[in-house]
């Protein structure tokens, strides 16, 4: 192997980042690899609204190109906080299972309940992966809810122009709202959480300190915990039952048209 990819290094400075970099360059080379330059890019990112600060990122003689955007493990993180180019991506995977399966999902002889479970078990998993930690904002659930019911329509052989409700859709094809399954998926991940020990790392950044952070002007970002709060107030739930699994799953679960 010549390559090693997919490393990802984390630190509060510029210096600290050139150290971790210097670092495991020489450890990389030691061991008969060899770090690409070309390929290596840096992101900072500035939540805060703020405008950056300035400066580069070198390694050796060399200066890393910046990127406002980063791709780990299948999500995309963006240097201003944002999920825009997350969702956009998911939908893109979506539309993608899709398409490679549109010879049986578009077969008017296959059963509309069978073409459903085709869907829920391999399409919507690949646009919903990583949703359970969106700070989603409506913008966003529309345009899930838009993708999904074009997807739906098309699997049942209706066009906005026979007028057929939203609603009589799902129940033929059997799929519940994909905002739903979100929620469902997000406040699944929230009880696994408070579930956690304190000294988890999943639940020491539930509980970092940003009062050091200083706030952009305008209205304040969507957060994960406003989406949790809302849930909550939805469905009539105490952060408490979490603690209780089976009955947190029961009170969550959002099941699929039959």
């Amino acid at each position: 192997m010549l390559f090693a990819d997919d490393i990802l290094l984390v630190d509060k400075t510029r210096e600290g980042v050139e150290g971790k970099l210097e670092l495991w360059r020489s450890t990389l080379e030691s061991k008969g690899f060899r770090l690409s330059r070309s390929k290596t890019e840096y992101m900072e990112c500035n939540f805060s609204s703020n405008s950056p600060s300035e400066g580069i990122v070198t390694l050796g003689d060399q200066v890393i190109n910046k990127s406002t955007r980063f791709r780990y493990l299948g999500s995309i993180v963006q240097s201003d906080g944002e999920i825009d180019g997350d969702i956009i991506s998911r939908i893109q995977v979506g539309w993608l299972k899709w398409r490679n399966a549109s010879g049986l999902l578009c077969d008017r002889n296959v059963p509309l309940k069978l073409k459903g479970k085709f869907y829920k078990l391999v399409v919507r998993p690949a646009m919903l992966y990583g949703a359970e930690c969106w700070p989603l904002k409506e913008k966003h659930n529309t345009k899930l809810s838009v993708a999904e019911m074009r997807m739906l329509r098309w699997m049942s052989g209706f066009t906005l122009r026979d007028r057929i409700r939203n609603e009589h859709i799902r129940e033929k094809v059997g799929v519940a709202p994909v905002e739903d399954k979100i929620r469902e998926s997000r406040l699944r991940w929230f009880g696994h959480i408070k579930r956690r020990p304190s000294d988890d790392p999943v639940k020491r950044v539930e509980v970092l300190d940003l009062t050091c952070v200083k706030k952009g002007r305008g209205r304040p970002k969507k957060t994960w915990l406003e989406n949790i709060r809302n849930d909550l107030s939805l469905l009539d739930l105490n952060e408490n039952l979490a603690f209780n699994r089976t009955q947190w799953r029961k009170r969550i679960h959002v099941a699929d048209p039959t």
